[in-house]
């Protein structure tokens, strides 16, 4: 959709009034030397005007697009003419049909869309049958929106439309979890000799040679420079980020042509962000303590503006993944209290049911932000319908970072991981949502 500016510039004018004669002379004299004085001062206004136009051009195009009516409503509201236009895009969404809106559906002819031991490439902290799972109820369902179907995921679609390309995954452990997800559903159709996967850093590669295709992850929990960069070790208590350091990671991802980004849980530390004005390396840092929506927001206006300036819309998609929900409170369910996603293999029924772990105030300041982008981002707006899925998380089900105690043995709710899900499992869902919105925006 390209949203086009017109700006009525009036001019005033004079009133004429008719006068005599005898003082049109004197009248029109003092009308010349009015001018002749103006004219250095309108002339050194309009020099100025044209050197920071110049210099500034493209901040007062951003700042232009925020008087823009039309970018204070939703995305999904503004004319489709810019929806059509998205790269990769073959077709539009039915009318009326909103894919993130809609039930869970018992699927055991199509679920999972592989298997646990076939994807060599999951993590050994979401391979939940692996570690002792006893049931795979969880694998078994299907998201239905309402009034509509999720195309089915096409596998050689994607690795064609990929082909010479670079697709990216940006943010943490959950955006990690999504990338996993997407390699696993299409290795299978890549030759054994024609794929690898390898780990740089903070950046994993999988290529798909054939295809001269990459799908990549970059470990960057906030998007902007923090002191838990580090891909393995970054379990740090004190977390600082740094105002303004988009690029100390963003040089990594340019190039990208598809790049799909998310950032949540690690501002949600329940207290004040601390954010650092200057570099880690000064003997003296300067912080200061802001509120997570505060800090929240400065993340997301510097993503956009790192994306508008180095991303081609005619070229390039962007997609931002919503919340993850954790599911650590069973009283938020209407479970025991004390209790959390430990042993739970059913879903949430209720419809409207929202977890407590979830800021709507994110939410609000996601919409904000993105209402006045001007590149297209598309939301994969996940948050509601993984609220119900209180069975998926990996739990006790996984690899141990450290050993357990005897105390944390005997009470498995003390050390049940609520925040990471399974694979297979939720996360494909997530990105059957990424494959409809990348054809069908």
């Amino acid at each position: 959709m390209n949203i086009k500016r017109s700006l009525k510039i009036s001019k005033m004018k004079q009133p004429f009034t008719a006068s005599s004669s005898s003082s049109s002379s004197s009248s029109s004299s003092s009308s010349l030397i009015r001018k002749a004085r103006l004219s250095p001062y309108l002339l050194t206004l309009l020099v100025f005007i044209v050197f920071v136009a110049i210099l500034y051009g493209e901040d007062f195009v951003c700042l232009l697009g925020q008087l823009d009516p039309n970018l204070d409503r939703p995305a999904a509201s503004r004319t489709e003419k810019k929806w059509e236009k998205l790269p990769f895009s073959m077709g539009r969404t039915p009318e009326g049909c909103d894919f993130f809106s809609g039930r869970w559906v018992w699927d055991d002819s199509n679920r999972p869309l592989y298997e646990e031991s076939e994807c060599p490439y999951i993590q050994p902290q979401l391979t939940c049958q692996e570690h002792g799972r006893p049931e795979k109820d969880y694998q078994h369902w299907r998201w239905q929106p309402h009034g509509c179907d999720l195309p089915s995921f096409n596998a050689t679609l994607m690795l064609e439309t990929l082909r010479g390309k670079r697709m990216m995954f940006v943010g943490d452990s959950l955006n990690r979890g999504q990338y996993v997800s997407m390699v696993c559903v299409l290795h299978r159709l890549i030759p054994e000799d024609q794929k690898s996967m390898e780990t740089f850093g903070s950046l994993t590669v999988f290529t798909a040679k054939e295809y001269n295709a990459t799908i990549e992850f970059y470990w960057a929990p906030f998007l902007l420079e923090s002191n838990s960069d580090d891909a393995v070790i970054h379990r740090v208590s004190d977390r600082i980020v740094r105002r303004g350091s988009i690029n100390k990671h963003g040089k990594n991802w340019k190039g990208a042509d598809i790049i799909v980004f998310n950032t949540y849980l690690w501002w949600m530390t329940g207290l004040d962000i601390k954010i650092l004005q200057g570099s880690f390396e000064d003997e003296t840092k300067d912080i200061i303590e802001v509120s997570p929506e505060d800090a929240y927001r400065m993340a997301m206006k510097s993503m956009l503006r790192w994306v508008r300036k180095n991303m081609n819309r005619k070229k390039t998609r962007v997609f931002f993944t919503s919340m993850s929900p954790t599911h650590q409170k069973s009283i938020d369910w209407g479970g025991e209290p004390g209790h959390s996603c430990y042993n739970e293999t059913t879903l949430v029924d209720n419809a409207t049911y929202w977890g407590s772990d979830c800021k709507r105030s994110i939410m609000e300041v996601i919409g904000d932000e993105f209402s006045r982008s001007r590149f297209p981002i598309t939301f994969l707006n996940i948050t509601l319908l993984s609220n119900y899925r209180k069975d998926a998380h990996t739990s006790i089900y996984k690899k141990q970072w450290s050993p357990l105690t005897p105390e944390q043995i005997a009470n498995p709710v003390s050390y049940a991981d609520c925040v990471h899900w399974c694979l297979p499992g939720l996360q494909d869902t997530w990105n059957e949502l990424l494959f409809a919105k990348l054809f069908y925006p």
